[in-house]
């Protein structure tokens, strides 16, 4: 698998962080995980082309993570590409039918099929050979976290949560591990939050439940522009708890899994 983190940041602008998404490349088939604003053009920028994505995975509902999906399947459908699954949370079908009633010029138009998921539900998208098991985060609308397993590679996405029991247990399933753990940090060490994360948060819940030996490495996402300035302190408190340590992505930064 290959990651490419399309955007890290939030719904507050900030230079060289876009809203939040990324692709997990599985079987040479880009799964786009979130697709908020400025992901469309991130796309753009990367190794992709926006109409080879035809799979989108939501974490939830909230606009920084879905801004920029109406806007993808217009291009699409621009350039003659008219089919996308949607996989996402409960609610996910009155949001895009609910979208299309606004933009009533599209109906008709496209093809979209959405299947809502939920906690502990597995599913595999057309075309690739993996499975993506489901949590519930703690945020303050139904979030959701995801596991991805393929050809013995796996990553676990947290969306937007504070750390909790079910997205830590997506790293430990069957004590197998997981190879990568890209999770949500909107705020730097000391700042008082809930429904998000902070480095100190998950250093404490990492230790109080003894997950040093179940992560490799540590990808920090959804950076609210208070993190600024405070990456390295960030990394340096979060180094100690992963093997393969930890880092603050950026927009378009890949990976190999």
């Amino acid at each position: 698998m290959k990651i490419t983190f399309l955007g890290t940041g939030v719904a507050i602008p900030q230079p060289n962080r876009v809203q939040s998404g990324m692709i997990i490349e599985v079987d040479s088939k880009p799964i786009l995980f979130d697709c908020g604003g400025g992901v469309l053009n991130r796309i753009f920028e990367s190794n992709y082309d926006h109409t080879d994505i035809d799979t989108i995975v939501l974490s939830h509902l909230h606009l920084d993570h879905v801004a920029d999906v109406l806007c993808l399947i217009k291009a699409n459908w621009l350039c003659d590409k008219t089919d996308v699954t949607i996989y996402g949370p409960k609610g996910t079908q009155q949001w895009i039918s609910g979208l299309l009633e606004i933009y009533d010029y599209m109906q008709g138009k496209v093809d979209i099929s959405v299947t809502e998921v939920a906690a502990g539900e597995m599913f595999t998208p057309d075309g690739v050979s993996c499975k993506i098991t489901c949590a519930s985060g703690v945020h303050s609308v139904p979030s959701l976290g995801y596991r991805i397993e393929s050809g013995g590679a796996t990553v676990v996405y947290s969306g937007d949560t504070e750390p909790c029991d079910p997205i830590m247990n997506l790293c430990d399933d069957d004590g197998a591990g997981v190879d990568v753990l890209v999770h949500e940090c909107s705020f730097p060490i000391g700042f008082e939050v809930t429904n998000h994360t902070t480095p100190d948060m998950l250093a404490g819940y990492m230790d109080e439940h003894g997950l040093k030996n179940t992560v490799d490495r540590l990808y920090l996402t959804h950076l609210y522009p208070h993190m600024q300035r405070h990456e390295g302190e960030s990394v340096e408190l979060l180094q100690q708890y992963f093997k393969g340590g930890a880092r603050v992505a950026s927009d378009l930064l890949e990976i190999e899994v």
